[in-house]
């Protein structure tokens, strides 16, 4: 089994609203539980952003759970204020994750 399901894998199951990357074991970003990554090649300006979110952010959250959002040429930092509601955003990928360690005892 994979660590993530990417867009082609996820559509191929029926979904038809997919983040890039839903990770099959969540991991932790800055203390926030993550379930899926969304990688966007732009930069996240409010128009943009408030779109994005309306239409596919939200979406995600509801069947996926919480998420990560990477804006590839940054985002104005006031955009980032759905942390505690489940979406976080970040200009690059975390380097400071935190995965679940378990053994198959």
């Amino acid at each position: 089994m994979s660590a993530a399901e990417n867009e082609d894998q996820l559509r191929a199951k029926g979904y038809d609203k997919t983040p890039d990357f839903i990770l099959q074991v969540p991991v932790a970003v800055e203390g926030h539980i993550i379930h899926w990554i969304e990688s966007k090649a732009s930069f996240g300006d409010e128009c943009s952003h408030h779109a994005y979110l309306h239409d596919q952010f939200w979406s995600y959250w509801n069947r996926f759970g919480p998420g990560l959002v990477i804006y590839w040429y940054g985002f104005i930092q006031e955009l980032d204020c759905n942390r505690e509601r489940g979406i976080l955003l970040k200009a690059c990928f975390p380097t400071n994750i935190v995965t679940l360690c378990h053994s198959l005892a």
